[in-house]
């Protein structure tokens, strides 16, 4: 993920808006196609966190959810005009999730093979030019969605246990049931194999055995020191461009 470039956040606004700012202005400044994944509740739905999320809705007068939890709008809407300045966003797509039969809450389900049966994606693409242009309309934007997001599940988990919508339904030639069955054993028969290969090499042959002691080694020395290798290449980026901060140019 750090050869990928992952934005790592602290989940504190006050730490993370600074990182969020050269970050994006990185992948603005190199023009680099950017597929950027906001979970903006934060956290997943659990008794604890719907507890709070009523309580922040109390106190501000919004909608209790049942199916959903209340969306923290300061990130999404930070990130959109951010990259609607450097001209590196085409559109948002709301992408709602549902379970129709059994929904695995922690890793203790998959491990005695609580696997989901199904999963049923919504998917509503909406054009940049199509959202609000002011922060105080995109955050109220975001929070109509949500409303959206609540009555969608709603319907869905008390009527037919499907999504309907209005629109066009588009699946790609390329998931056909029998492509997906071959892929699915393709990936079993790999990573069952790979693993124990992997492991019977480094037992064997000792060149082996360094190679993967100085790989951890480097990368563990790297993200200490430095922070992780999306730092490292944002750090290489400025010393190559003569540009000590990304942002500077845009905080002028």
């Amino acid at each position: 993920m750090q050869a990928a470039a992952y934005i790592f956040i602290h989940r504190k606004w006050k730490d993370d808006k600074n990182h969020f700012e050269e970050m994006i202005d990185y992948f603005c400044d190199i023009g680099e196609p950017l597929q950027l994944l906001i979970f903006p509740e934060g956290t997943d739905l659990t008794e604890n966190s719907k507890a709070r999320s009523n309580d922040f809705a109390e106190k501000n007068g919004l909608q209790k959810y049942e199916y959903v939890i209340h969306p923290r709008t300061t990130g999404f809407t930070f990130v959109v005009d951010r990259l609607r300045e450097g001209k590196n966003l085409d559109a948002v797509h709301d992408i709602t999730v549902a379970y129709p039969h059994n929904i695995p809450q922690t890793e203790k389900h998959l491990l005695h093979g609580n696997f989901p049966k199904e999963i049923h994606f919504h998917v509503h693409r909406y054009p940049i030019d199509t959202l609000p242009a002011s922060k105080e309309d995109l955050q109220l934007w975001c929070h109509k969605r949500w409303e959206e997001k609540e009555e969608r599940l709603r319907s869905f988990y008390q009527g037919e246990k499907n999504f309907h919508f209005t629109g066009q339904s588009v699946i790609p030639p390329c998931k056909s049931e029998l492509r997906v069955l071959v892929v699915k054993l393709l990936s079993i028969l790999y990573w069952t194999l790979f693993s124990p290969a992997m492991c019977l090499l480094i037992y064997l042959y000792s060149l082996a055995r360094w190679y993967f002691i100085i790989t951890v080694v480097i990368f563990v020395l790297q993200e200490r020191i430095f922070g992780g290798l999306e730092i490292i290449e944002l750090a290489c980026y400025r010393f190559l461009h003569k540009q000590p901060r990304l942002n500077s140019r845009k905080n002028e």
